[in-house]
């Protein structure tokens, strides 16, 4: 095997990665403390090419050293918005249509494997490190999702758990079973 070099990749310009059609998920980050978390989501999300994401209360919001070190531009290719609490992006995303779902270990959480891929899209509430999604943010969503795992700790760094489930929640959309 043979590494391919960048010029073979076909990676788009910015303009052009705009105005491409882009995958019906919302990302919403409600109180990150790590700026590199925040940079790695703006990466995942230009990778998957994610629709775009809400940044909540302290989490870092570009411009930002810490977050741009991580992001490598992609800041400057995903839309975001800024919101001081997570309740206010939640409405924001169920008036766009969106199916709003927390990713978080509650009771009657659905599985990964489970996870829905609505044609109205997809918004996916990712929380702080150590306290995760917020109650009462929990509570604003119409579900939750959850990674099963098989270990000791029941828990991944939230940039990690991220591109777990929109990757899956890209596959979902854009290769569905049977085509």
């Amino acid at each position: 095997m043979q590494k391919r070099l960048t010029s073979e990749l076909g990676r788009m310009s910015t303009e052009e990665y705009t105005s491409s059609n882009k995958t019906p998920i919302w990302i919403i980050l409600e109180n990150l403390r790590s700026a590199h978390n925040v940079g790695s989501f703006f990466r995942t999300a230009d990778a998957f090419g994610c629709a775009g994401i809400s940044i909540c209360g302290y989490s870092a919001r570009p411009p930002h050293n810490q977050l741009d070190k991580v992001a490598l531009g992609s800041t400057e290719s995903v839309p975001w918005l800024g919101f001081d609490h997570a309740n206010q992006a939640i409405a924001h995303a169920k008036d766009q249509g969106f199916l709003v779902l927390a990713i978080e270990q509650v009771h009657d959480a659905l599985g990964l494997e489970a996870l829905p891929s609505p044609p109205s899209g997809l918004a996916l509430v990712f929380g702080n490190e150590v306290n995760g999604v917020e109650q009462a943010t929990v509570d604003a969503c119409d579900g939750a999702i959850e990674i099963p795992q098989f270990g000791m700790k029941h828990s991944l760094n939230v940039s990690v758990c991220g591109g777990a489930v929109l990757w899956e929640a890209t596959r979902r959309y854009r290769f569905p079973t049977g085509k």
